[in-house]
């Protein structure tokens, strides 16, 4: 029984690391009021952060300021913009999470507004 656990165990951990590998992930990066963010990509909504929640990704400063960039202000100084994320994220109770950002790069938002795998922003 232990060699058969033993055995085993190299197969659990390499399922274990290819589950929390980080992903690209493309698409309107949300920021409409304060504390509160999400990923819009061709999956649906992946929250990364919301206004009076515990629960917020690791390395939301990876992010930056999106308004430094190619931004649409719709509230404000909150708005969106367009990027994509290297990520670890997280399904759980029916709602998407992104549990953590490693890497961030803003692009136009002619991309995504081209982008037919993507819904309006607006």
């Amino acid at each position: 029984m232990r060699r058969l656990l033993l055995a085993a165990l190299p197969l659990c951990l390499a399922l274990a690391a290819a589950e929390a590998a980080p992903e690209n992930r493309c698409g309107w990066v949300v920021n409409p009021t304060p504390g509160n963010w999400w990923l819009t990509d061709r999956d649906g909504d992946w929250i990364l952060a919301t206004q009076g929640s515990d629960r917020e990704a690791l390395g939301m400063e990876n992010i930056g300021d999106i308004s430094a960039g190619d931004y649409k202000a719709v509230n404000g100084n909150y708005g969106y913009a367009c990027g994509c994320m290297k990520v670890e994220t997280e399904v759980s109770g029916g709602q998407r999470h992104i549990t953590a950002v490693y890497s961030f790069k803003q692009g136009k938002l002619a991309q995504c507004a081209k982008d037919k795998s993507l819904p309006p922003v607006e």
